[in-house]
């Protein structure tokens, strides 16, 4: 058995996965929770990666917008994450085999991917760039990814009770 199936058949079986599984009210809770957070986490990268593509905010600065929603971004992204691990925590041998949960990593990744080469790269010039009505290609071009990438999330997030 693979190491990774191990570890999932571990925390399935684990008395607090069986206690969140099991619970009248924890897996609710945690899931609407997940929801909430992650509806904050894509609301304010949809924010940005409009403003981005001349769609909304023209009037304001790229830098003054993400500085608006960023700490908001983060903040969604922490409680999604603790949120979904939890979550993973209770069904982690069902996720395992899951096709859509897979989905749902793999799009993560290549979003956390695109995010990290916009901050590394495309952003650090925005001073050259942020309050023109319409962004560079490489700004919209990882704007349009970003909004692909994380409908692709939610998604796949919503398919994983289907399989």
């Amino acid at each position: 058995m693979p190491l990774l199936h191990q570890f999932c058949e571990t925390l399935y079986q684990s008395g607090f996965g069986t206690m969140l599984r099991e619970s009248n009210n924890a897996f609710s809770v945690i899931e609407s929770v997940h929801v909430l957070a992650i509806t904050l986490l894509f609301g304010t990268i949809a924010v940005l990666d409009l403003r981005m593509l001349g769609v909304i905010l023209r009037q304001i600065s790229v830098s003054s917008v993400a500085r608006g929603v960023l700490p908001l971004t983060w903040s969604g992204l922490a409680v999604s994450v603790v949120s979904g691990f939890l979550l993973f925590w209770a069904e982690a041998e069902k996720m395992y085999a899951n096709p859509s949960f897979r989905a749902k990593l793999v799009l993560l990744a290549l979003a956390a991917i695109n995010a990290l080469v916009f901050h590394r790269t495309i952003y650090r010039s925005a001073h050259e760039w942020e309050r023109q009505h319409m962004s560079p290609w490489r700004a919209r071009a990882t704007a349009i990814a970003s909004l692909a990438l994380w409908s692709g999330v939610i998604i796949a997030g919503r398919a994983i009770a289907y399989f």
